[in-house]
């Protein structure tokens, strides 16, 4: 029998590319097998800046088994493209060209691949690229959906698609109109993606249709198979248990989260996880600062790798955080400064980039000012860190509904603008901080959750049984 050969592709961002990549390793890891993790030449070049040419393949024997190969494929944007830098029509421009060109360059990857005697033997699309898929089915080769959101959001995205979409539509500026979608609970408009709600943002619209067309490949997989399709959930079975139980009669959801980076923390882990970031790493000794400060006293403050935090913003949270008078350290990206944003002032310490796992799981750290993107939030309930959300666009608003109900943060609240005041920070970080009874139990939750996600990841945890039961499947296919 052939060797296996998985083949990850994953779409050009930073927070695609971390549960991919983390998913790509424990498949080396947990199988010997081939590995082969292909993102966009924008993101392959700032992953491995040392290339003699930015399409050159790169192999990594550090990831365990028998290592990861990284293999580009050109989206068309090989110098990259930043959503919110652009307008509407640049977005739909994007969108057109990321699938024409995308799907071109990776049937290339594949056939490649294989000339060279390595035939994939199962595609492993993440997000968005639904078009990874047409290329697998074409060649008849095995392939499953790698959902890097929670199975909420699947379940709401699946049923706003097959039914919803008018109703949502028609209500979209009413915050306060609850939905009622199969086997989920009543959810508010507010707490469903911005794509459904911000109707006037062209840019958004056109990032859907990438959300849109990666539910069609599972509609064009369950139409054309008497089995289910496979879909590789980035989220923990305990923490969505309802959800997965009812919501997906027609598709088969494997939960084998959390896949957003590695928890094992451990200093070669961290060097290899920063070494190939789309960031660097701020050279600043945060975590020498952060040795320094007391248990449980430290903000940390970061809005993700792709949100643009306005002037205002800023502003508002630098007032917020004097507000509490605690100790901070703020990421603020180097493509999303202004003047002034390196300097914290006597209390804090502002960084360009950081290893957010090992922040969190720092016994100073206690309370994540966050936006809410799902590896963050995954990210913060497995470290056990308390969470304020400040949800910004897409799914955030969603998770942040699930913050809240898990008791493990508080959902602050914003205006139009998304921009969350002073006053109001500086109020839900001590909700969470604070010596009384109610941020006790918020600080009981998120420790009590934090067991159970690292149970699921351990041997024979449920994590750890569903990506056994996917290699099993995928051997009896491939």
């Amino acid at each position: 029998m052939a060797r296996q050969h998985f083949l990850v592709v994953a779409y050009p961002g930073q927070g695609h590319i971390n549960p991919a990549r983390a998913l790509a390793a424990r498949l080396a890891r947990a199988t010997g097998a081939h590995v082969t993790l292909s993102v966009a030449v924008s993101a392959h070049r700032r992953m491995f800046p040392s290339l003699a040419a930015p399409d050159e393949e790169v192999h990594d024997a550090d990831a365990g088994g028998g290592g990861i190969s990284y293999v580009p494929y050109s989206d068309g944007y090989d110098e990259g493209f930043r959503l919110f830098a652009s307008d509407g029509e640049a977005a739909w421009r994007h969108s057109e060209t990321f699938g024409r060109v995308g799907r071109e360059a990776f049937a290339g990857v594949v056939d490649r691949l294989a000339a060279r005697g390595r035939p994939a033997t199962c595609v492993v699309y993440a997000f968005l690229m639904w078009w990874a898929a047409d290329v697998a089915r074409e060649r008849g080769i095995p392939r499953v959906l790698y959902w890097i959101q929670p199975a909420t959001m699947l379940a709401v995205y699946y049923h706003y698609l097959h039914g919803l979409e008018e109703l949502v539509t028609e209500h979209a500026g009413e915050p306060e109109f609850t939905v009622d979608m199969p086997s989920l609970p009543p959810m508010a408009i507010r707490d469903l993606p911005s794509f459904f709600t911000d109707l006037a943002d062209t840019r958004l619209a056109a990032a859907f249709h990438g959300v849109r067309t990666t539910i069609e490949q599972l509609d064009i997989d369950r139409r054309s198979s008497s089995k289910p399709p496979m879909v590789l959930v980035n989220t923990v079975e305990e923490l969505e248990l309802d959800v997965l139980a009812a919501s997906f009669p027609d598709l088969d959801i494997l939960p084998i989260g959390p896949a957003a980076t590695s928890l094992d923390g451990g200093g070669a882990a961290a060097a290899a996880r920063a070494s190939h970031d789309l960031y660097r790493h701020d050279e600043k000794g945060y975590m020498e600062w952060l040795d320094a400060k007391p248990a449980g006293s430290v903000v940390y403050v970061s809005f993700g790798s792709m949100s643009v935090v306005s002037r205002r913003q800023k502003e508002e949270l630098r007032r917020g955080l004097a507000a509490t008078a605690r100790p901070y350290l703020w990421v603020v990206r180097s493509d999303d400064r202004d003047d002034g944003d390196g300097d914290g002032d006597g209390g804090g310490m502002v960084v360009e980039w950081c290893d957010q796992v090992r922040v969190l799981s720092h016994g100073a750290v206690g309370c994540f000012v966050t936006h809410c993107g799902w590896n963050s939030t995954l990210e913060a309930v497995a470290c056990g860190a308390p969470m304020v959300a400040v949800p910004q666009w897409s799914d955030q608003d969603t998770n942040a509904r699930l913050v809240a109900g898990w008791g493990v943060g508080v959902r602050a609240a914003t205006g139009a603008d998304r921009v969350v005041e002073a006053g109001e920070l500086a109020r839900c970080v001590e909700t969470v901080m604070a010596d009384t009874e109610a941020a006790a139990a918020v600080r009981r939750s998120s420790v009590a959750w934090k067991a159970k996600v690292r149970e699921a990841v351990a041997e024979g945890g449920s994590s750890d049984r569903n990506l056994k039961a996917f290699l099993d499947r995928i051997a009896n296919v491939a």
